[in-house]
């Protein structure tokens, strides 16, 4: 099932993505390809929290007729560093022995479309980071790994995007990954995916720049899981990124930069300058 967050007219609502079953009827089979072909089915208030169920309204848009906005509004994000080996190394570090997080705060989320503000005043260089990312389904704390999958809601599309000059000059992360528009997620949450082993790719103006599959991951999403609730309480509709490949690089003014995964769909976003 996909779940994403959508604005029709002024109001903000949640709806179940798929396609639409007029055109459905008419090829055989749903084309989710094409955005005509998609709609959004409303649900009753928002599907996060233990005991939720997804009520539909009746209520149904053609999902070209709306505007997909960040599929969640987390309180915290919890971001995984270098957990694909390759990446560690081309930042000239070697892959750590327990994973890597930091946290970004819930004010750097955008949604697909929106616009990546490149903070040109403070920072030269910011960099994309497609990762694929966790969305937590309910409120937990020392979760044992083998229950891992009770607490997961579903995944969606991330972009950690960095500002990686002052990552370095810095030496710690906060303000590199902390700005306004730094954490785009999207296009929705898919909640039937295993995550073990799916492709993720992103572009730059169409170009590919990381190619890997999760299998590559040097800590899984269990141990990941695991790891992080045995330091802090998490809550229903926080997000964990899970860590990006090797091929990271620069946006400028003028990019789009897309992220797709496997299984989900593809985030994109736009660069432009704060100036």
């Amino acid at each position: 099932m996909r779940i994403a967050r959508f604005a029709a007219g002024d109001e903000v609502r949640y709806g179940v993505v798929d396609a639409d079953p007029d055109q459905a009827a008419a090829n055989g089979q749903p084309d989710v390809s094409a955005p005509g072909g998609l709609t959004m089915a409303e649900i009753s208030g928002h599907p996060f929290g233990p005991g939720t169920d997804v009520r539909l309204t009746g209520a149904r848009y053609p999902v070209a007729d709306v505007r997909l906005l960040a599929p969640v509004l987390p309180s915290k994000i919890v971001a995984i560093g270098r957990n694909y080996a390759d990446h560690a190394r081309e930042t000239g570090s070697e892959p750590p022995a327990e994973p890597l997080f930091f946290l970004k705060p819930s004010t750097a989320v955008i949604g697909p479309g929106d616009a990546i503000v490149r903070p040109d005043r403070l920072s030269q260089r910011i960099d994309f980071e497609g990762e694929l990312a966790i969305v937590f389904g309910r409120l937990c704390r020392e979760v044992p790994a083998e229950r891992a999958p009770e607490v997961i809601f579903g995944y969606t599309c991330a972009n950690d995007v960095t500002a990686r000059d002052l990552q370095i000059s810095d030496g710690q992360w906060t303000r590199a990954k902390g700005f306004d528009t730094f954490c785009p997620l999207g296009p929705w949450i898919e909640t039937d995916l295993d995550p073990a082993d799916v492709l993720l790719t992103t572009t730059v103006n169409g170009e590919v720049k990381q190619r890997e599959r999760t299998s590559k991951l040097i800590h899984d999403i269990a141990t990941l899981v695991s790891y992080v609730t045995a330091v802090m309480t998490i809550l229903p509709g926080d997000v964990l990124l899970t860590g990006t490949p090797a091929g990271i690089g620069p946006l400028i003014a003028g990019d789009t930069v897309s992220v797709s995964v496997e299984g989900i769909g593809t985030l994109t976003n736009r660069v432009v300058d704060s100036s």
